[in-house]
């Protein structure tokens, strides 16, 4: 029996155990992979407070492990497969143990989205769906494409651009949606081409990439590159981790909170990107964690 279980250790779930631990309350935090979440897969950590020139997703993520081991937090990695979360005592089934606890804290975030495209899923690991931080110098002197046009698309287009003979920024809107920041080193990096208003329409080969499509959102045109050995990496939104939650009400997915951090069942929040808010960002993470837990420990 545990006074706060935190599932999820990505910014916002550590922050909350950091702070929860503090307070003199017995918590676990339960991850399924690894600590940090979505933010060990970027090439780089920028906008946040305090952060050390050169921080990557892994250095990041390397650090809130350490904080969690300092702070002597108990952190199992366990998969949860059910959840009881209404009356006062709430219990998290995993696959190998079944913990119960006075409050909850969910923080288990977002996981990519897919393009339910054709070739998406054979060519996973193969060329497409590729993790820049992790595989982009594996595609030094070649074409990558990179799908979405936001700020984290963006960055790791301006990431791959160092080893890539040319990278393909893929977006179906007029203009990208990232920050001027970002579209200034667009700009200026003279080998990222845009293709707006377009979309990946699907990708064809074995082991490896050998063609894609993309698509003309205004004409309807499907365009074919003989493209041989490319890498595609995809950053089209993502996903709330959400499906366990049925006794919970959902907003497209995501779980609302009021300024407390807390669900509409007492003694259950939260926090971070899993939590219906406007701004997802590692510093309101962080936040929501610390707030969360802060009320949790009452």
């Amino acid at each position: 029996m545990y006074d706060v279980v935190i599932i999820g250790a990505g910014p916002a779930g550590i922050s909350a155990a950091i702070y929860a631990v503090s307070r003199g309350k017995k918590t676990l935090v339960i991850e399924r992979a690894q600590v940090g979440g979505l933010i060990g897969r970027v090439s780089a950590v920028t906008h946040y407070a305090g952060i050390t020139e050169g921080e990557t997703g892994v250095t990041f993520s390397e650090k809130l492990k350490a904080q969690a081991e300092r702070a002597n937090i108990e952190l199992v990695y366990e998969t949860v497969v059910s959840v009881k979360l209404s009356g006062e005592k709430k219990e998290i089934q995993t696959k190998q143990h079944t913990y119960e606890a006075a409050k909850v804290i969910l923080a288990n975030g977002t996981s990519p989205r897919k393009l339910g495209i054709v070739g998406e899923a054979e060519l996973c690991g193969k060329g497409m769906s590729m993790n820049a931080a992790q595989h982009g110098m594996l595609y030094r002197g070649k074409n990558v494409y990179v799908v979405g046009g936001a700020d984290g698309a963006v960055k790791e287009a301006l990431y791959l651009a160092q080893y890539a003979a040319q990278v393909t920024i893929i977006h179906f809107e007029e203009t990208l949606g990232c920050i001027a920041e970002f579209k200034e080193k667009v700009v200026k990096t003279p080998n990222i081409k845009l293709r707006l208003n377009s979309r990946l329409h699907g990708v064809y080969g074995t082991e490896k990439v050998n063609s894609l499509e993309i698509s003309n959102e205004r004409t309807g045109a499907i365009e074919t590159i003989e493209d041989s050995g490319c890498g595609i990496f995809v950053y089209a939104g993502t996903v709330p981790n959400t499906e366990l939650y049925t006794e919970l009400r959902l907003e497209n997915g995501f779980i609302p909170v009021d300024e407390n951090m807390e669900t509409e069942l007492p003694g259950v929040y939260a926090a971070g990107d899993i939590r219906v808010k406007q701004v997802r960002q590692v510093s309101t993470a962080v936040a929501d964690g610390t707030i969360a837990a802060v009320h949790a420990a009452r």
